[in-house]
């Protein structure tokens, strides 16, 4: 008899199936309501609504020959689009669902997270110098920078709710808002830095520099094509499903339903309130690609140092005092 269990195979097979589902899915998603936010048509012909063209995108990079430039560097070439699905997907594994699901619980489950971010910046970093190209290199450079830089703020923003939680446990940091109530108001500037340096690190719009189409081409991904290209960009809705689910359990009580609206199996109630929060997020992350500018690159980071490390540290600073405080 299957049982959710955390670490038990059923959990495995299936969140990581949904999440690659969900990744594919979400390409149709954003098409879709990029569409609607900007008054024009999205995919709407390959099966019904479009919903199939994800499928056809698939299917025509699978097929696509798989080359490589002869002035490339051959093996990081070839290595660099595999890292960040694999990574992305690594992060999953510590991401408490509901529950009982999940597929495992670590006591260093938020230092995971972090560790498999900064892992996640060799790949572009590895295609940019591998390609052998100017404009790649620019990418690659600029991912670089980006990436490592937009870490640091991360990390910071959330020391805040390790010190209230006494915990890197994602698990018992949701448990901890369930008795304390969402770390999203005494943490409201952690929780700011932490989507905005999330944005960074996922090379999300308005942060994709690193592919600044009408400035480097495609970044460090302009000699890739076929599954390679396929694999960076399926990495990018992975990193984009994370964060979206990552934000809920850190700062907005998890899988715990909001105003005691739970549903009366705790296992259904958990998911649907965890995929509600996230699907929340990805749509707000779709609206800011249909409503902001990109920002030249020295201004991010200008924007990073002076204003979000400061930031950081401040409500770093201050969350400690106050428990310190408390505590005495």
């Amino acid at each position: 008899m299957f049982e959710f269990v955390v670490g038990s195979p059923l959990n495995i097979v299936l969140i990581l199936g949904a999440v690659l589902v969900a990744a594919a899915l979400l390409i149709w998603v954003e098409r879709r309501v990029l569409g609607f936010l900007n008054e024009r048509l999205g995919p709407n012909r390959v099966g019904p609504w479009g919903i199939a063209q994800s499928l056809a995108d698939v299917g025509k990079l699978i097929t696509k020959e798989d080359w490589v430039p002869p002035f490339a560097d051959k093996l990081p070439f070839i290595v660099a689009p595999i890292i960040v699905p694999v990574v992305m997907l690594l992060s999953f594994a510590v991401i408490p669902i509901a529950p009982g699901v999940g597929i495992m619980d670590l006591n260093i489950g938020l230092l995971w997270v972090l560790a498999m971010a900064g892992l996640g910046s060799y790949s572009a970093m590895l295609g940019g110098l591998a390609s052998n190209n100017k404009f790649s290199l620019l990418g690659g450079l600029r991912a670089a920078g980006q990436m490592i830089s937009y870490e640091v703020f991360m990390g910071i923003s959330i020391l805040g709710i390790v010190i209230l939680s006494d915990s890197f446990n994602l698990r018992e940091i949701v448990e901890a808002q369930h008795k304390h109530g969402w770390f999203v108001f005494p943490q409201f500037i952690g929780f700011i830095v932490f989507v905005i340096a999330g944005l960074a690190e996922t090379k999300r719009w308005p942060f994709d520099l690193a592919e600044g189409e009408s400035e480097i081409i495609s970044g460090f991904n302009t000699e890739y094509s076929g599954m390679k290209f396929g694999l960076f960009f399926v990495g990018e809705y992975i990193g984009m499903l994370l964060l979206s689910a990552l934000i809920p359990v850190l700062f907005f009580g998890g899988w715990y339903a909001p105003f005691g609206l739970e549903l009366p199996n705790a296992i259904i109630s958990g998911i649907f309130w965890m995929c509600a929060k996230t699907g929340c997020w990805i749509f707000f992350f779709i609206l800011v690609r249909a409503a902001l500018v990109r920002p030249r690159y020295d201004q991010l980071m200008n924007y990073g140092w002076l204003v979000m490390l400061p930031l950081s540290l401040l409500n770093l600073l201050v969350t400690g005092a106050v428990v310190l405080a408390q505590g005495n």
